[in-house]
């Protein structure tokens, strides 16, 4: 990330290899994290749902902010009401919402539904960042979304549903395309560390909002030893982690790229099911993990779009206005107020040898009326 003379943070209008490869390999991990995160949400089954996010994300805001540096969260004061609510409906729709979705969903449909619509957010962010700025899509990008919408297709299958089940992963899907749409607007003034605290304080307080409402005193029980083993696990390692990680790769790769690597989370699940007896990974799920590469390498060809620079505008440099010249401005004359005179040529001004004037140079002449050309001149 560059700083402008202004100290505020500018971004790259196209990435850098290094950037790209590190901004791959965090959007990469981050999404493998939550895909393993499926397993830990088995063991969460029995947990109230609201108390056990509110929970999780309180503690991963705990555990951020030792981790802000210097400058704390003194960006937070800087916001305006607009990136406050941005930051809520952030909250709201890409952590609390989605997970809420996933869960209602669940209940009449298999868990492979909403999973499908999920892996679909590539193509959604493929067509919805180039419309909000203006811009037709990439094909490349749009390309690679399809098949990484395939290969998560292929990993997961396709499970039995009904009109609830479709609306409820719909939902999910939305959660996906805004959790990172949604960042972007915000994570420029805040950085990736700082968001993501900011964030899961919010998804806090409004999990614990829902579980008052839903659960009333039951919204939040002591866990057993693997409720809370499941719940440090996605608060330290999903969330910290994961969701820094994730916000690095978008702030390096933009939302268009970043969210291709969302198909890794199916792959993930199915890689890491097997080891608490939940599922197992065969030869969909690698052909559906070759297809997801595929896609990802097909859009991460896509050219970079131009990105707005703030405050790129030009500086003005120091001493550069001309310099006024000392009476070189024409002085009126007393009683020379122009009578008209008829057919009188104009007669041209001799050097009268007196030497230089204000504002003449030695040898230089120039017509009466005119004043002396300045001294000075705009600096290059």
């Amino acid at each position: 990330m560059h700083r402008s003379t202004g100290g505020q943070p500018q971004y790259p209008t196209c990435p850098t290899r290094t950037a790209h490869r590190s901004g791959a390999l965090c959007a990469a991990v981050a999404c493998f994290l939550v895909g393993g995160s499926f397993t830990a949400n088995s063991v969460l089954g029995d947990y109230p749902y609201a108390g056990g996010q509110a929970l999780r994300y309180a503690l991963a805001c705990l555990l951020l902010l030792p981790l802000l540096g210097g400058g704390g969260v003194a960006p937070l004061r800087k916001l305006t009401g607009r990136q406050w609510v941005r930051l809520g409906v952030l909250a709201a729709v890409g952590m609390v919402g989605f997970n809420l979705a996933v869960l209602a969903a669940e209940r009449t449909a298999e868990p492979a539904v909403p999973g499908v619509f999920v892996g679909c957010a590539p193509v959604v962010v493929a067509v919805l960042v180039p419309a909000l700025d203006g811009r037709r899509p990439a094909r490349p990008a749009v390309l690679g979304a399809l098949f990484v919408a395939a290969g998560a297709w292929t990993v997961q299958g396709w499970g039995r549903t009904d009109a609830v089940g479709l609306g409820w992963s719909l939902g999910a899907l939305a959660g996906e395309v805004g959790f990172a749409v949604l960042a972007v607007p915000v994570l420029r003034p805040l950085g990736p560390r700082l968001l993501s605290a900011a964030a899961c304080g919010v998804a806090a307080l409004e999990s614990a909002a829902v579980g008052l409402l839903h659960d009333g005193r039951a919204w939040v029980r002591w866990p057993d030893t693997g409720e809370a083993v499941a719940l440090v696990w996605q608060a330290a390692v999903v969330t910290v982690v994961g969701f820094v990680l994730w916000y690095m790769g978008v702030q390096r790769l933009g939302a268009e790229r970043a969210t291709l690597f969302s198909g890794v989370i199916p792959v993930a699940a199915a890689l890491t099911a097997p080891l608490v007896g939940t599922g197992g990974y065969g030869l969909p799920q690698a052909v559906g993990s070759l297809l997801v590469a595929a896609g990802v390498t097909l859009g991460a060809s896509a050219p970079a779009a131009p990105t707005s620079v703030p405050n790129a505008a030009p500086t003005p440099v120091p001493n550069a206005a001309p310099t006024p010249v000392p009476n070189a401005a024409p002085t009126s004359v007393p009683n020379a107020a122009l009578s008209p005179v008829r057919n009188v040529a104009p007669t041209p001004v001799r050097n009268t040898g007196r030497g230089p004037g204000p504002g003449r140079r030695p040898g230089h002449t120039h017509r009466a009326g005119q004043p002396a050309p300045p001294s000075g001149g705009m600096s290059p």
